[in-house]
């Protein structure tokens, strides 16, 4: 079989290329957007920048023994090309800067600079004999996921002793024939992007500088404070149409409006836009409030609470955060970066007689699922320990699979999966915080309860995200915890 000719490739991986810049989005559902969906703006989910930096190099050799003598490296690629153009949702927001069959280690080098400025490399292995081509992209020390499907070559008999290996440190492998892992490969890669471009805004008088300073100089990660007089003021210039459909929105679309009067809706709803208008201004993605500490006087200083803006800002693609969590916040842009979906921070405590541990926060956000998917139902409450303000007591899904965890310092990562066996919201359950999930863990809630450590808040999305952590942690040299384990 002759060598493909590298104008024919470029056809091929131009045509395959405009089929993924084209999807309509990772939230196609909500383009266009609707006050309750995502936010204009937005790349993807948690992202205001630019698209995710991808390297897509085809790894074969002409005229190969395996997977067949007369393989055409050509229909190979296309065949992948297709892929990729019929999840092009999941790739709406990467750009494959680099799309290229590589067929020696010489045509890698070549390639120079334009593997330097990427988020990650995908190297899709297609024949045997790819050896030196694989190691030239190792060299490059980029984040790197190998795919290989069956019959593609023998390499793979090595590629367990290269993730052994110094040089493997930034290398992960996916042996599979589900394209579907495709996907995969690229949410690590888009995680670290979230989280350089990210910018989180903490309204608090309680320094934070020396926190905000490790995570920027480990992730990218802008933290920055925001004051309240600039609130107040954006909180001032909502205009009363917007405040009144907003406050009309959440009461119709609530099952009930239960302690909080009109009025205290009307005041939430008021902030709510405030806080996302700040957010637009500032080019940020994330806000949180010390509304537990030092904004706190005996009377909020803010004119009302900010749950409502909170579960507002996750609904859009964006980020609440309770009480400066910023631990919280960071978590949040992270795994909301591998999955699209916000998360629900909250205070645990254990139930042994059901193998579970309940998972309690007022403020609950309605789209767990992501912007644009349907919303759970929702009850507006007050805040249990306050008795005051206004929040939305949101009921998840029972028999969801969820993942919890937290980012602690820069340096390592605790969670673990489970299940969610109740939604204990009706208005007899009447302790603890208003919106509750009781959780089986995955793995043993001694072990989890026993391992504790670090306080009480954790972020929990929907989805076990335990594999996408594992490679995201190993990319960014930090330690991964399971807590059951």
């Amino acid at each position: 079989m002759s060598p493909i000719k590298r104008r024919d490739f470029l056809k091929i991986s131009t045509a395959g290329g405009v089929a993924c810049a084209t999807g309509p989005g990772l939230f196609a559902r909500a383009a266009g957007a609707a006050p309750d969906q995502a936010a204009p703006g937005l790349v993807s989910p948690g992202c205001r920048g630019t698209k995710v930096k991808v390297a897509k190099l085809y790894m074969g050799k002409p005229g190969p023994h395996w997977p067949k003598p007369s393989l055409d490296l050509a229909a190979e690629v296309r065949s992948y090309e297709a892929a990729f153009a019929r999840r092009r949702d999941e790739f709406a927001d990467i750009d494959f800067t680099v799309n290229e069959l590589v067929t020696s280690p010489e045509e890698v080098q070549a390639l120079g600079d334009r593997l330097t400025d990427v988020d990650g490399i995908l190297a899709i292995h297609l024949t045997i004999w790819i050896g030196p081509v694989l190691d030239a992209i190792v060299d490059r020390a980029k984040p790197t996921v190998i795919y290989a499907a069956p019959y593609s070559g023998h390499e793979w008999t090595g590629y367990g002793d290269l993730l052994k290996q110094e040089r493997g440190a930034l290398v992960e492998c996916l042996l599979t024939s589900d394209p579907g892992e495709l996907a995969f490969a690229v949410r690590p890669f888009r995680a670290g992007h979230h989280l350089r471009e990210a910018k989180i805004l903490n309204l608090t008088t309680r320094p934070f500088e020396d926190y905000a300073e490790a995570v920027r100089a480990k992730f990218g990660t802008r933290i920055e404070r925001i004051d309240l007089p600039r609130i107040l003021a954006a909180y001032e210039a909502v205009s009363e149409p917007e405040a009144r459909a907003e406050t009309e929105r959440w009461l119709r679309d609530a099952e009930r409006l239960v302690e909080p009067s009109r009025d205290d809706v009307a005041r939430s709803c008021r902030l709510a836009l405030a806080l996302e208008k700040v957010l637009d201004e500032e080019r940020a993605t994330v806000m949180t409030i010390d509304c537990y500490g030092s904004m706190w006087d005996k009377t909020i200083k803010l004119p009302a609470y900010p749950c409502i803006g909170f579960s507002r800002l996750n609904n859009r693609g964006l980020g609440g955060i309770c009480e400066s969590d910023l631990r919280s916040a960071v978590t949040h842009v992270l795994l909301q970066g591998l999955s699209g979906r916000p998360g629900f921070i909250s205070d645990p405590t254990v139930d042994e007689s059901k193998d579970a541990i309940i998972l309690a926060h007022c403020m609950g956000t309605t789209r767990m699922d992501g912007p644009g998917a349907p919303a759970h139902p929702y009850k507006l409450r007050t805040i249990m320990e306050r008795e005051e303000g206004v929040t939305p007591q949101v009921e998840m899904r029972v028999g969801q699979k969820v993942t919890q965890a937290l980012l602690i310092g820069t340096d390592s990562i605790r969670y673990f999966t489970g299940e969610i066996i109740e939604a204990p919201v009706g208005l007899e359950h009447d302790r603890g915080c208003r919106t509750k999930i009781t959780v089986r863990p995955d793995g043993s809630l001694s072990r989890l309860w026993r391992n504790w450590t670090q306080g009480l808040h954790r972020q929990t999305v929907y989805g076990d995200l335990s594999r996408e952590l594992r490679v995201f942690s190993k990319f960014q040299g930090l330690t991964l915890v399971d807590e059951t384990a």
